[in-house]
């Protein structure tokens, strides 16, 4: 962390630790073990560590309670998640208990997919690698979609959620996504407004791996919603990402600072 000049790391479990496809009773103690161990290590480094909790998914009210004994009893800030728990979008009427305890307890929801596990996988038959690099983009697109078609960000309106790897192409995405909620009925079915203007309801992390991507991101959702991102320690991630903010030159001193440290201060309190 001196080394690429972290202070604080936000915590977060292995993705391939979800276990949705487990029987609950062993996904809820496998859940606990995870965040267990991330309270011990903020604990023992309160400093330099601050942690999320990673939830048994695969039943709502077990993931609720997990969620409650993380962040009332362990000091967690929230949980990572992933888009989908067992190819049910969190839109689904079952997890409206889950979004209603999220938003009480000010928990930030951060989501990100296994990452050999995305929408993208079934089509990737020559192992190009692309149901990562591309597949985690678009099963974030699909989670804003939802979250915003299926009446989630209206009916939670205080509810904290961030998408990982700057979102995918939500941001780009967004005028294909308002034609569509002007000339498809569906779209509007659940009563959601224009798409576009929920981007800035969602947080972001930074990790775009392009400077005029997260530019655009900046423009489009405002620079109070973006988090520095690094994907540590995987090779998709970002080397040193101080270092590469601090490079940018499309982006002002305040806005580096808001996406290096004050947004995210802010948004956890730490």
């Amino acid at each position: 962390m001196d080394s690429v000049n972290v202070d604080v790391h936000v915590l977060t479990t292995w993705v391939g630790l979800y276990n949705y496809d487990l029987p609950v009773d062993i996904g809820a103690a496998a859940a606990r073990d995870c965040n267990d161990y991330i309270a011990e290590l903020t604990r023992s480094h309160p400093d330099r560590f601050s942690g999320m909790a990673t939830l048994p998914m695969q039943d709502v009210n077990t993931a609720i309670a997990e969620l409650e004994r993380s962040v009332n009893e362990l000091g967690l800030k929230g949980a990572q998640i992933a888009d989908h728990v067992n190819n049910k979008t969190l839109d689904h009427e079952d997890f409206v208990p889950f979004w209603a305890a999220a938003e009480q307890l000010g928990a930030l929801i951060f989501f990100h997919q296994e990452g050999d596990d995305t929408i993208v996988k079934p089509r990737d038959t020559k192992g190009y690698a692309i149901d990562n690099s591309i597949g985690n983009l678009a099963d974030r697109a699909v989670t804003f979609a939802t979250l915003v078609f299926g009446g989630v960000l209206d009916r939670f309106p205080d509810l904290k959620v961030c998408l990982a790897h700057g979102g995918g192409f939500a941001c780009f995405g967004a005028g294909r996504m308002d034609r569509g909620w002007q000339v498809r009925s569906e779209a509007r079915e659940l009563g959601a407004g224009i798409p576009s203007t929920y981007l800035d309801k969602v947080y972001y992390d930074c990790l775009t791996h392009s400077e005029a991507v997260l530019r655009y991101m900046i423009d489009s959702a405002g620079i109070e919603r973006i988090f520095l991102g690094s994907d540590y320690p995987y090779d998709m991630g970002i080397d040193s990402p101080v270092e590469w903010v601090n490079s940018l030159e499309s982006l002002t001193q305040d806005e580096k600072e808001a996406i290096l440290w004050k947004n995210l201060e802010r948004v956890l309190g730490i």
